[in-house]
């Protein structure tokens, strides 16, 4: 029987978020409304209005669900421990249609389980990840570049990298030997707040390897060690030169930006159909759906385009998957984007 190839392989931790809807809190921000902090009385008991438990989320959970949902077909690799919430979190999965077949259950460690402080659109996430014992599954291991021992024996098109825990730079070596022996594989990096403490460095062969890199405004500075005036340009040119084909550079409701290696491009978010509900897994649904843009096809200028749709709809749910589009609804909203919803180079 043959078997279809995989389109995108996410690699990352997944996690179950407990969405704490707090009533009595409030934001500072410096003067210019981006370095911002959530304030809560100290030493006192905080109303909260609910909460709403999510299963089956993280950057590579999300990403795989937003392929999935896209009609591409996606895999999984990741951890989950012999519990409750693994065995929710593995039933959640399969219902979205996603590859679970390289999710490893271990003994005596607890799956993933995160709070979300939610307050007005937006939230801080409350992190804690197990240290599994971070391996590429066995069919990845012997003879690495023989065909037969790739995922559904073929490499897959993508791979998709993203979050996980502190003690993994060894697995990450082994990730790119595995890209090593199968040049033909397409890498999408989104690093997580670990990798990112690992820097640039110490991944250096990981950001060699990658076709496309993801990073918030933030996070871009943090990696490079720049303060917040540096210019856009500067920043994106300065991570291609660690290797990455494409640097994609998000800014909430800024817009993002895209460079080609020759061409800076900046591109509006799409407008929101009615006020934002809550904006968790908005990167995530943004660096997928440019994914999954090229994995069908797409130029980079038409998977920037694309991408910030899926945020839009995410924004309008509590959690990061529920909005999450099909083909036909994106296809839907892109054909009724504003005249001014165009890359614009800069």
């Amino acid at each position: 029987m043959l078997r279809k190839q995989i389109d995108i392989l996410a690699i990352g931790d997944i996690t179950s978020d407990a969405f704490i809807r707090l009533k009595d809190a409030h934001v500072n921000c410096k003067l210019n409304k981006e370095d911002c902090e959530l304030c809560m009385r100290f030493g006192d008991k905080i109303p909260f209005e609910y909460v709403k438990v999510v299963k089956a989320v993280g950057n590579a959970a999300n990403a795989s669900v937003s392929a999935a949902r896209l009609g591409l077909k996606s895999a999984l690799v990741s951890n989950l421990g012999d519990d409750l919430n693994g065995r929710d979190c593995l039933v959640e999965l399969q219902r979205n249609k996603v590859v679970t077949t390289f999710i490893r259950v271990q003994k005596n460690k607890p799956t993933n389980y995160h709070f979300v402080l939610w307050y007005d659109v937006d939230r801080t996430i409350l992190v804690n990840h197990t240290e599994f014992d971070y391996r590429l599954p066995p069919t990845f291991h012997s003879r690495l570049s023989h065909s037969r021992y790739n995922v559904n024996g073929l490499p897959p098109k993508w791979m998709y990298l993203t979050s996980v825990a502190a003690n993994t730079l060894p697995y990450h070596m082994e990730i790119a030997d595995y890209l090593d022996a199968n040049p033909k594989i397409k890498l999408c990096f989104q690093p997580g707040t670990f990798q990112m403490k690992l820097g640039l460095e110490e991944l250096k062969r990981i950001y060699a390897r990658t076709d496309l890199l993801v990073v918030n405004l933030e996070e871009a500075r943090r990696l490079l060690g720049m303060d917040e005036k540096s210019d856009i340009k500067f920043l994106m040119k300065s991570l291609a030169d660690r290797g990455p084909k494409l640097v994609a550079i998000t800014n909430s409701i800024s817009g993002s930006y895209l460079f080609d290696g020759d061409h800076y491009y900046h591109m509006p978010t799409y407008p929101d159909p009615r006020p934002a509900f809550e904006r968790t897994g908005c990167g995530d649904a943004w660096a997928s759906t440019f994914v999954a843009a090229l994995a069908l096809g797409k130029t980079p200028l038409e998977a920037l385009t694309w991408a910030p749709v899926n945020p839009m709809s995410v924004a309008q749910f509590i959690g990061s998957q529920e909005g999450l589009l099909t083909l036909d609804q994106l296809e839907w909203w892109l054909h009724r984007a504003p005249d001014d919803y165009k890359p614009k180079e800069i």
